[in-house]
């Protein structure tokens, strides 16, 4: 009997690979070669699923390049590289990768909002420049943390994390904006107080994003929502590159509008905006909100685990779409 056909699009760990070789023929690219829309569509010509990461778009063009595809599983929580209504038309199961990356997702997103509050990358440059030579009693002095106003936009899993860490953590207020509002049993866990998103700007000393990326979501934060926060603010964006209009951020920062932001995803990256580059107010890091050896190997194994699942079984672990 014919071993199920998988790509798995990008580099993975070896370990995670050889247990899919077990159950399929795999077409690897350990290389971590980064496909373009032919690339990824001729790789996937044939296959039966695809282990996908944010970098790949499956879309109806890929759909129709790649009739007999089955399930594209995702090794992120996020899925805006996903077209699930194209999908969903095509019978072509979505997955991701929910939970296993929540706490150390929600570690690095406070982490942000220490180093932005404290501007601690500021500080680095300035001694490693060489520029350090005495004691002054203002030299980068940022803005408190503990005690202060935290405010969540998005209140998933993630948002609620860091809830808790600042809440417990820190003795924080935690305000909160959501699609919905939680439970009063959550809330109660989480010390959070739902408000509407133009209090939560108003009211925030430091703004989290924790939203996932949809076409409602797309500048979410912009020009206007960013006149609406304190001079004093910080802005972190642990979420989706998108949500935020760079652009506008780094006019508000530039303009002294805004304190400080610290910042994991951009709007079309690997591509940060110049502005953004130009900028020492500014915490960037590569998108590494999720990286940790022991989450990254976690987020793989339950993509590999929802091929196994679907194409074996007839059933995924964490399934986006709803086909079985």
């Amino acid at each position: 009997m014919l071993k199920p056909a998988v790509l798995v699009a990008r580099a993975i760990f070896p370990e995670v690979l050889q247990t899919l070789q077990q159950h399929f023929e795999v077409t690897d690219n350990q290389a971590d070669v980064l496909f373009d829309k032919e690339q990824l569509a001729l790789s996937a010509k044939g296959v039966d699923g695809i282990l996908t990461t944010g970098s790949e778009r499956v879309d109806a063009a890929l759909l129709a390049a790649c009739p007999g595809l089955k399930i594209c599983a995702n090794m992120a929580v996020g899925y805006n590289n996903f077209d699930l209504a194209a999908m969903t038309s095509a019978g072509v199961l979505a997955t991701n990768t929910p939970d296993v990356l929540t706490e150390t997702t929600a570690d690095f997103g406070f982490a942000l909002i220490l180093a932005t509050a404290r501007r601690m990358a500021e500080g680095e440059h300035f001694l490693r420049a060489g520029l350090w030579n005495r004691w002054r009693y203002d030299m980068f002095a940022g803005a408190e943390v503990h005690g202060s106003t935290l405010g969540i936009l998005g209140m998933g899993r993630i948002g609620q994390a860091v809830a808790r860490r600042g809440a417990h953590g820190f003795g924080m207020r935690v305000i909160y904006h959501n699609r919905s509002r939680l439970d009063a049993a959550t809330e109660a866990s989480c010390a959070a107080r739902f408000v509407s998103k133009q209090d939560l700007l108003q009211q925030a000393d430091h703004l989290i994003l924790v939203l996932p990326y949809t076409a409602e979501s797309h500048h979410a934060i912009g020009a206007s929502e960013l006149a609406q926060m304190k001079p004093t603010a910080t802005l972190v964006n642990i979420a989706r590159g998108g949500i935020v209009d760079d652009a506008a951020l780094a006019a508000a920062l530039k303009a002294g509008a805004l304190a400080a932001a610290g910042l994991d995803v951009f709007e079309g990256e690997p591509r940060v905006h110049p502005d953004l580059l130009a900028l020492s107010n500014v915490v960037l890091t590569p998108h590494i909100a999720s990286a940790t050896i022991q989450t990254r190997r976690a987020m793989a194994q339950l993509a590999a685990d929802n091929l196994i699942g679907f194409l074996l079984h007839g059933k995924a672990l964490t399934p986006l779409n709803g086909l079985r």
